[in-house]
């Protein structure tokens, strides 16, 4: 089983995407495989390479490489996005949003009956649906309907979250540990009994949260593609 990232490495990746600009994340993107952060670091390779970095564009061919062999849902989309900023493609007609797809993937992969919400086309936030809920005032009232500013954003269930289990159990070279895992998952309470075999493995709890965390990425970002949107690159001078 591979180490993947630390969380030491993991956090150099997050807080360079929040930098002046990709220096710091091109630099960060050494620590570890890439092939496990491509949807978290993706858009910062490509608003690297959109600002000519030196590095960028060889970073976004790995990046490219590591999409076509991997195939995610959302890895073409983010593909489009790395092509597009090393000139090789035309960019598509999709909306940049300042929106942040790990609380974007939370809304998604909410239960039906408890999440979901909606995202402010404007500012890029997320707002769970509790939080409307929570709150009176003109806005909430008389502007949520409002298709210009406000994009709905259904909750969809744990399909998909347990598809992502029974991948990664598929993947591993732990004959014994994979074994436990496909005891755990069968029935209800399958999610509380994976989650508790994992966690007396260190490693393996890792790799998996790294790989759940990029498919979720993935599926927000193949969301917001259908509905016409994309995120926006980060550093400055970023689309």
């Amino acid at each position: 089983m591979a180490e993947g990232w630390d969380e030491d490495g993991l956090r150099a990746v997050r807080g360079a995407l929040h930098g002046p600009d990709g220096t710091a994340l091109l630099a960060a993107l050494r620590r570890g495989p890439v092939s496990e952060v491509l949807q978290l670091a993706g858009d910062g390779v490509a608003g690297a390479a959109a600002l000519g970095l030196p590095g960028a564009a060889q970073m976004a061919a790995t990046f490219l490489g590591a999409l076509r062999e991997r195939g995610f849902r959302g890895d073409e989309e983010l593909a489009d996005v790395l092509r597009v900023s090393v000139g090789h493609a035309v960019n598509a007609v999709l909306r940049p949003i300042a929106v942040d797809l790990e609380m974007l993937a939370m809304l998604l992969e909410g239960t039906p009956a408890e999440s979901g919400g909606r995202l402010d086309l404007s500012t890029g936030e997320c707002r769970p649906t509790f939080t409307d809920e929570l709150e009176t005032g003109f806005e909430t009232f008389e502007k949520a309907d409002d298709p210009e500013r406000w994009l709905s954003v259904p909750a969809l269930g744990s399909r998909d979250g347990y598809q992502d289990m029974e991948l990664f159990i598929e993947g591993l070279d732990d004959a014994a540990l994979a074994d436990r895992l496909r005891t755990a998952i069968r029935g209800r309470g399958a999610f509380r009994r994976f989650k508790d075999v994992l966690a007396r493995d260190e490693r393996a709890w890792r790799l998996f949260h790294r790989l759940s965390d990029e498919r979720q990425l993935g599926r927000a970002r193949a969301w917001l593609a259908e509905e016409g949107c994309r995120p926006r690159l980060p550093f400055r001078g970023g689309g």
